[in-house]
């Protein structure tokens, strides 16, 4: 990623200024809402470090809102690194919004979340990632503050490893249990001034997210500079490129694109 941009990008957020708190590679504090029922389609094309050539990740998704403080959601695994789209495994996930508080123009959220991922794929990188690479656990805790638009988040978690069944076992030879950690920003550019739900909002958004295997201490850290738009208040497009700031671990496609397209349906269930 060119400096230029991300020095750009960073002079944006330490301006004065307005965001939403929809991020795109990390979760927020904040569930959708209650009732509700999220679809979206995350799509990632990341440049292969030790070869020529791309690999594609398609991962669909549905979130659903059970209540104002916990939301499920599940997710399928596709990616063409065997030359086809083909599907690896899938994850559950719930989060649990536990404390909240809420002022004129501010909030803070407090949440706890887990998640859990089946793959069959085979394992090539020292990273542990459940979603789309390893089969395995998380657990974690993310904290969200609004001020007046501009949202701030970091969170902090514990990822296990696990064999990718049946014929993957996981290498003797990497760390299987890793400390993850992220810190987001996100600005609102547009509107300036809210007439109708109906307007399209485009945000700026900027995520560092790495990782720490707790064995070796072995780490990485990317940062993803991403723009955001929200049509109608429904519907999100997200896109985002992901960039390898440091990293001591084998990564074997560190570096790409995401396109996300998500739709919410809302007030499902009386």
């Amino acid at each position: 990623m060119p400096k230029l941009l991300l020095t750009a990008l960073l002079f944006v957020f330490a301006s004065q200024s307005k965001a939403q708190e929809l991020f795109v590679v990390t979760d927020p504090a904040s569930n959708v809402p209650a009732n509700s029922l999220s679809v979206r389609l995350s799509n990632s094309l990341f440049k292969e470090a030790l070869a020529t050539g791309y690999n594609y990740h398609l991962m669909p998704e549905v979130t659903w809102g059970m209540n104002k403080n916990l939301m499920l959601r599940g997710t399928a695994f596709l990616s063409d690194r065997s030359n086809a789209l083909y599907a690896e495994g899938g994850s559950v996930y719930a989060k649990y919004r536990f404390f909240s508080t809420d002022d004129l123009n501010s909030h803070f959220r407090l949440a706890a979340y887990g998640r859990y991922s089946m793959n069959r794929a085979d394992i090539h990188q020292e990273q542990i990632d459940i979603m789309g690479h390893n089969t395995g656990y998380e657990v974690g805790f993310v904290a969200t503050k609004l001020i007046k638009k501009v949202a701030i988040s970091s969170s902090v978690s514990f990822e296990k490893a696990l064999d990718n069944q049946p014929d993957h076992p996981f290498p003797s030879q990497f760390g299987n249990h890793a400390t993850n950690y992220t810190f987001s920003l996100g600005k609102l550019m547009h509107p300036k001034v809210y007439t109708s739900y109906k307007q399209t909002n485009i945000n700026l958004m900027l995520e560092f997210v790495g990782q720490t295997i707790n064995t070796n201490g072995k780490s990485y850290l990317d940062v993803v500079p991403a723009v955001q738009f929200i049509i109608n208040s429904q519907a999100r497009i997200d896109v985002a490129y992901r960039y390898e700031v440091l990293s001591s671990m084998l990564r074997t496609a560190p570096n790409g694109f995401y396109l996300n397209l998500e739709y919410t349906f809302f007030n499902l269930a009386k």
